[in-house]
């Protein structure tokens, strides 16, 4: 499969990140798909255009963190969506057989503007952002696109969209599959959902002692106030980490029936979980030392990405402007 998916440089990845996307993008890699990974950062301007100080600084981070975790640029070819020029064009003619009605009734135009209450989301890049979505999917004619749940109305606007394309101008797009990811869903360090807002979050790029801090305090099973109550791991944040984390059957087992047997205390279980995430990030901080000792690096791997992204894009939009007869 031909396989696109991005995310939006809003600061530096955290530990909800790699479960959720970058642990998937290695295995979606490793596994021989082609793979195009990307930095959003025009759709970062949708709900934040008006604080871009920061927008290039965060670019190269989470590039640095992409090679980090193993995505490899010899197997994946990593960009910046707006180094892309031809996804703007696709977007705009995409914009042009594409409703209003029919973007403000995806549910996630409805949510965000819930959840963004006091921020200015009238603009109209804001309410255009799945058509662009479509295009960066659709311009390197991907055939699967790894998302949650959350995104799937995002995915079925694309198909939606290269269809209407086809229909109209002739067969130019697949119709790409949705490759939903299944993952615990990790709450922050409060038990409140994940926000940087919050403080809440533990940051990849991390080190032994900041990670130890950070998960002893952890909230656990709020019934739980003494080592002797018994205690339910269903409702307890502890428990998903420890399923994100690659928690052994034999340590499954011993945590399952301390805590609810109450023979184990929570510090002895975070003790558990601090040594398996340990195993998962001490390489991926080592690697992101070895990269920041690389002058230059990050940019040439942009440099490249971009270079193969657009040779696709260039050639996908002579075939597109063929179709619609905009040869001038």
């Amino acid at each position: 499969m031909r396989i696109v998916s991005g995310t939006r440089p809003t600061g530096k990845l955290h530990i909800g990140h790699y479960v959720g996307i970058l642990e998937n993008w290695v295995n979606l890699q490793n596994q021989g798909h082609e793979t195009f990974y990307f930095v959003a950062d025009w759709h970062a301007l949708t709900t934040g255009y008006d604080n871009t100080e920061k927008l290039s600084e965060y670019t190269r981070e989470i590039i640095r963190t992409f090679l980090a975790v193993g995505l490899d640029p010899d197997k994946s070819v990593l960009y910046v969506q707006s180094a892309i020029k031809e996804h703007s064009e696709l977007q705009l003619l995409f914009n042009m057989f594409t409703s209003v009605p029919r973007l403000e009734r995806i549910p996630t135009y409805k949510d965000m503007k819930q959840q963004l209450e006091g921020k200015d989301l009238t603009n109209a890049g804001f309410l255009t952002y799945p058509v662009l979505q479509a295009a960066d999917i659709l311009i390197y004619k991907a055939t699967g696109v790894p998302v949650g749940e959350d995104q799937l109305s995002h995915v079925e606007i694309t198909r939606e969209i290269a269809r209407r394309f086809n229909y109209l101008y002739g067969e130019v797009f697949p119709e790409p599959e949705s490759l939903l990811s299944t993952f615990p869903k990790l709450l922050g360090t409060d038990g409140r959902k994940m926000s940087k807002s919050y403080g809440n979050i533990i940051n990849i790029d991390n080190d032994e002692e900041s990670l130890k801090k950070s998960l002893m305090p952890m909230i656990t099973d709020p019934a739980r106030k003494r080592k002797t109550d018994p205690g339910n791991p269903d409702v307890c944040p502890v428990w998903d980490y420890h399923r994100a984390f690659n928690i052994t059957d034999e340590q499954k087992d011993f945590v399952l029936k301390g805590c609810t047997q109450a023979e184990i205390g929570c510090v002895q279980c975070k003790k558990i979980l601090f040594e398996n995430m340990l195993k998962i990030f001490q390489p991926i901080w080592k690697n992101l030392k070895e990269i920041d000792s690389k002058k230059g690096y990050i940019d040439s791997v942009i440099q490249e990405g971009n270079k193969k992204a657009r040779e696709i894009a260039v050639s996908t939009m002579e075939e597109v402007r063929k179709s619609m007869n905009l040869m001038f």
